[in-house]
């Protein structure tokens, strides 16, 4: 006789341990540590960059010497910099230092990375060298060169030896090569700082694009066209960056070697803006360069940097 047997049911599972209920807000709570790391260097920048770059903006607007109470004169010295030959002037060379110094040093410093990206025997030495002249203070770099400038100096020297004498000259004397003579210097210490930036970038390209590209038959010169400037394109953001807040923040060399003499040839916004303020002490003036300086830095920079985002979206 057969026996009809249910079926076997499957046994219960375990009981898990019990579930936390997740309360709402946790995932987005910012942990103190992290809102410390974040509002401590916040705080800082507020108190000696922010409020001092807004007071800068009010002292522009002010007559004042330092001393007694600021007067309030509104755009008086905007007004007065239309008619300031001196103005003009440090304007149009503090241009043609942006042009020159800014284009030399990021020509210069890209074909120096160019040539020293490479890893050889001895490429770190070269590499040394060049970037030493940053480690030097601006100020020991402008005696080593007022040194070689002087009319009875190394370079005349040099010029003397090989038979140009023609071109022994002056050269921190003339108000047609003062300025020249300022900003070789200068190049002299931003040459290797681009070059390190262009370095880094370049370690970053992928060698297969250059080996697909000489699959196609690509020349030198197109490789570097289509492939080394395209994929340079955030480190050239950063250059021109560092390049036109040097150019128009350079005091030291210029100072040291000329005081931006003689008869104001190789006077820049920044020398112009210090002896205004603190040897005339006309602050309020001063102030009004420095608004200019700001406003001249942050066009340069916005205008390239809307272009680059425009030709990225592209």
């Amino acid at each position: 006789m057969a026996v009809l047997t249910a079926p076997d049911r499957a046994a219960p599972a375990p009981p898990g341990p019990p579930r936390r209920r997740r309360r709402r807000g946790s995932a987005s709570r910012v942990p103190p540590v992290v809102l410390a790391f974040v509002l401590i260097p916040l705080l800082f920048e507020a108190v000696w960059v922010f409020w001092p770059a807004l007071q800068g903006f009010y002292l522009s607007l002010t007559q004042w010497d330092g001393v007694s109470a600021p007067t309030f004169v509104g755009l008086d010295n905007y007004r007065e910099m239309a008619g300031d030959s001196v103005f003009g002037t440090s304007l149009v060379n503090t241009v043609l230092w942006l042009v020159l110094f800014g284009g030399l040093s990021a020509v210069l410093g890209l074909g120096a990375a160019l040539l020293l990206q490479q890893e050889r025997r001895g490429v770190g030495f070269y590499r040394a060298a060049l970037f030493l002249p940053v480690v030097f203070s601006l100020v020991a770099t402008a005696l080593v060169w007022q040194a070689i400038y002087q009319p009875d100096g190394v370079l005349n020297q040099v010029l003397g030896s090989v038979g140009l004498d023609s071109l022994r000259h002056a050269w921190l004397a003339d108000q047609d090569t003062a300025l020249y003579a300022v900003i070789v210097p200068a190049l002299w210490r931003q040459i290797g700082y681009v070059m390190v930036l262009y370095v880094a970038g370049l370690k970053g390209i992928d060698p297969m694009l250059y080996e697909a590209a000489k699959v196609d038959g690509a020349t030198r010169w197109q490789q570097f066209r289509h492939v080394t400037l395209p994929q340079l394109s955030s480190v050239n953001a950063v250059v021109l960056s560092v390049i036109v807040i040097d150019s128009l923040r350079s005091f030291d060399v210029v100072w040291s070697l000329t005081r931006g003499g003689p008869y104001h040839s190789s006077e820049l916004l920044s020398t112009y803006m210090y002896s205004t303020a603190f040897q005339s002490l006309r602050l309020g003036y001063g102030s009004a360069l420095a608004v200019v300086i700001f406003v001249l830095a942050f066009g340069v920079i916005a205008s390239y940097l809307v272009r680059a985002f425009r030709e990225a979206d592209r």
